[in-house]
């Protein structure tokens, strides 16, 4: 990797923790530029303003790690029931990288941008889209091999689990707690049974 490469990298990921614990409105450049080292010039040299540097973000960092974490599960599943579920588990419960206290990025910066410009709101729906299809479809598999009911509606059920997932995490951010996680994973196992 180039110099020039590994700067903006660099960048991009400070500027992403220090977004995903404070906000994006609330993160200035000088924020990020203190935090990265790097000069003034040479931020700008990458990004021509803070939402260029937001853009870059979602579509450099966590496009490829949301296709990574939450699109490859469903690449060859057998049961898409318990694939959602472990998935669930794994994020809320497991994964070290997202914090209870900072609730979900994807979901922040929905918050947060989605209202005021146009190209975050391309870049997050995509995100969403991405992971409701790989749903939909694990579950049209699910169904066509006879793991899941013939007459489950694949989209309500992608769309309830994506909803739940992306409000659990902001209760979670709330009260500072796993514990409507585990509250909410217990609902999640109740629902599914009634579609086996």
């Amino acid at each position: 990797m180039k110099k020039s490469e590994a700067t903006r990298l660099n960048i991009l990921q400070k500027a992403f923790e220090l977004i995903y614990s404070k906000g994006y409105q609330t993160t200035s450049v000088d924020e990020i530029i203190a935090t990265t080292k790097v000069t003034k010039g040479a931020f700008y040299y990458h990004f021509k303003t803070k939402d260029e540097m937001g853009l870059a973000i979602i579509n450099e960092l966590m496009i490829p790690n949301f296709k990574n974490t939450f699109i490859e599960p469903f690449q060859s599943v057998v049961n898409p029931i318990d694939t959602i579920y472990n998935l669930m588990y794994y994020l809320l419960i497991e994964n070290e990288n997202l914090k209870v206290e900072y609730g979900c990025p994807a979901s922040n910066f929905t918050q947060e941008m989605a209202p005021w410009n146009i190209d975050f709101t391309k870049a997050l729906n995509e995100l969403s889209l991405q992971w409701e299809n790989a749903m939909i479809d694990a579950i049209e598999k699910g169904k066509e091999n006879g793991t899941i009911k013939s007459n489950v509606n694949s989209k309500e059920v992608a769309v309830f689990v994506l909803s739940g997932y992306w409000g659990v995490r902001n209760l979670g951010k709330l009260e500072n707690s796993k514990g409507v996680y585990l509250v909410y994973l217990k609902g999640l196992k109740s629902y599914f049974d009634t579609l086996r």
